[in-house]
């Protein structure tokens, strides 16, 4: 087998508005309506499901709301980033830092959504 890219991931949440909410404020990350009542964030070609944690499949045991731990690149300088983030009351937990990711060389910070997801938004350097 040969895996060629990423498709999407899910993301459990507790409430699907105010997570579509967050991310389109926070960081202008806009959702999509896969198919009825069925939302996404889209992250350039990729996509980030939403699921609400209530309702996840029985295939997903033990998932919960708030266990998410992923990263997003920015083409915004990332002290920016962050500027912006804390303007709005998001705190940020750690960052500006050097981290290596899967684009390489990466500078980030780090914060929380509302579910408790931690969230990396980084510049590829």
């Amino acid at each position: 087998m040969r895996i060629t890219g990423l498709d999407h991931l899910v993301l459990a949440v507790a409430d699907v508005e105010r997570t579509k909410a967050f991310y389109r404020r926070a960081l202008g990350v806009e959702a999509i309506e896969q198919r009825p009542g069925q939302w996404a964030l889209v992250v350039g070609k990729n996509r980030i499901s939403l699921q609400k944690a209530a309702a996840m499949p029985a295939l997903a045991v033990n998932t919960v709301a708030g266990s998410g731990n992923f990263c997003l690149l920015t083409d915004e300088p990332i002290a920016e980033v962050a500027t912006a983030l804390e303007r709005q009351g998001i705190a940020i937990l750690e960052g500006p830092v050097r981290r290596i990711g899967a684009a390489g060389p990466i500078v980030s910070v780090y914060f929380r959504d509302p579910d408790g997801n931690l969230v990396e938004a980084a510049n590829v350097v």
